[in-house]
């Protein structure tokens, strides 16, 4: 018999899937091999009508202080702070730009999920120990049920990867579930 999960007011938050990250300056090559999952989840998200929202880090030369720890990446306006084109960034999307790991972390995220409805962010991206993890934290410190899509979801390392998984399972409850489970749970 089938698990089956219930996902109450999803949303999707899809956490520094930029050009930088996946092939530029902090390039991730597990990343890159989770792509194609990514985009899936992604379309079948749109498709059921559960919000899609990208949070990417736009830093700002010289003064933010993850430029000081990985160098300059991701840089607000550059090629390498674009979302992956396999993405293919929607107008019906939302965009938060971010200067620190958490997406919620002095942006709007919070405010706009209230306003959607949303209960249960569904966490995407990379990295599984540092952004998406401090997300994760984020998004459970302020009341939401957190899913981590364990297929759409990487790191530099396996160790890493799993570390990350196993961390948000045990801190903040975010089940790590595939594809299937999550799109089936979308037509529900």
């Amino acid at each position: 018999m089938e698990n089956k999960f219930e996902l109450d007011h999803p949303a999707v938050i899809v956490v520094d899937m930029l050009v930088d990250f996946v092939t530029g300056a902090l390039a991730c090559e597990r990343g890159q091999a989770m792509v194609p999952y990514a985009v899936e989840l992604v379309d079948e998200a749109r498709k059921a009508g559960v919000p899609v929202i990208f949070s990417a880090d736009a830093h700002i030369p010289g003064i933010d202080r993850e430029c000081r720890l990985w160098g300059e990446h991701a840089i607000a306006g550059t090629p390498g702070a674009k979302v992956i084109p396999e993405l293919k960034l929607s107008d019906n999307d939302y965009f938060i730009p971010k200067r620190r790991y958490s997406a919620f972390f002095q942006t709007n995220l919070d405010c706009l999920l209230r306003e959607l409805g949303v209960k249960t962010v569904i966490l995407v991206g990379l990295q599984a120990h540092i952004c998406v993890r401090h997300t994760a934290a984020d998004a459970f410190q302020l009341g939401y049920e957190v899913v981590s899509a364990a297929q759409c979801i990487e790191a530099f390392t396996e160790k890493d990867y799993l570390e990350g998984l196993e961390y948000m399972k045990m801190c903040y409850g975010a089940q790590p579930l595939t594809n299937k489970e999550i799109i089936t749970a979308f037509k529900a």
